[in-house]
């Protein structure tokens, strides 16, 4: 009975964490259809919000800080998780104390502020005189993402049997075939985690785009460009519109990446029996 009741209570509790967390986000994607700032249903239900994001007269900046995001977040995410990918590899073949240290460095940027990291970036920009714009951009958020995807590859290299890479070398292959053919392809679960984890942290990121990006260049992501034209005239219907969209995106990319893993373990059960 009393296992019971404590079962009960975990479940409930658990659903009390999922409504706080989740019921904003439902909420936000019910009134995407009542083309309202005012979160009413006066229109009725209707799809003019999701229309607005293509015929408003903002559509053209909108569809090009779109594109910049997108375009920003796949180079910087690819070149993150190539960097990452070796990294790790790297940290993962030093001894302990070396390693031990190496880690702790790496968590310094998720761990610190980020304004912190946005202003250090600046300065080194500045002093460097790097030019303004998307080269800027590039570098810090390859800068920002590289270490979640070292976290995300690293326990992958730790849970592998440290001898089949040896193996590998033992029945001839050189070191770069024995990693490219052997140890990627077995850590390639958690390469890929790395990448999406950091083409969505490019995506959403504010702070670091923001005091980066220079003023005179007219370089807007998704996130820079909802700040100045809500600071303005606040928030119109259609972001609701797109805000539900982006939700969507996320958790089809999370839901894609678990279902990945799963399958990839169900197949490799199956090949052990």
């Amino acid at each position: 009975m009393v296992k019971k009741f404590k079962s009960l209570l975990e479940k409930f509790y658990l659903l009390i964490i999922l409504v706080i967390l989740y019921a904003p986000i439902v909420l936000l994607i019910i009134y995407s259809f009542s083309n309202s700032s005012n979160f009413n249903f006066s229109q009725g239900f209707t799809f003019e919000a999701y229309k607005a994001i293509f015929t408003s007269d903002k559509s053209p900046e909108l569809w090009k800080a779109i594109g910049n995001t997108f375009l920003i977040a796949a180079i910087s995410s690819v070149v993150a998780t190539v960097m990452g990918t070796f990294a790790s590899i790297g940290i993962f073949n030093l001894g302990k104390r070396m390693r031990r240290v190496v880690e702790n460095v790496n968590q310094f940027p998720i761990i610190n502020s980020e304004i912190v990291m946005a202003v250090s970036l600046m300065i080194f920009f500045v002093t460097f005189a790097f030019p303004e714009g998307y080269l800027r951009l590039i570098i810090a958020h390859i800068a920002f993402c590289t270490p979640y995807v070292v976290l995300s590859v690293l326990p992958k290299l730790e849970s592998m049997d440290p001898n089949t890479y040896e193996a590998a070398l033992d029945l001839g292959a050189n070191p770069m075939k024995a990693m490219t053919r052997v140890m990627i392809p077995i850590i390639a679960p958690g390469i890929f985690s790395g990448f999406v984890m950091a083409f969505l942290m490019s995506m959403d990121d504010f702070i670091i785009t923001q005091i980066n990006k220079g003023a005179a260049t007219g370089i807007n992501t998704l996130s820079t460009y909802i700040y100045s034209d809500a600071r303005v005239q606040g928030l119109e219907p259609f972001w609701y519109a797109i805000f539900s969209i982006i939700f969507v995106i996320i958790v089809a990319a999370v839901l894609g990446t678990n279902v990945y893993k799963v399958s990839r373990g169900k197949k490799k059960a199956k090949e052990a029996k």
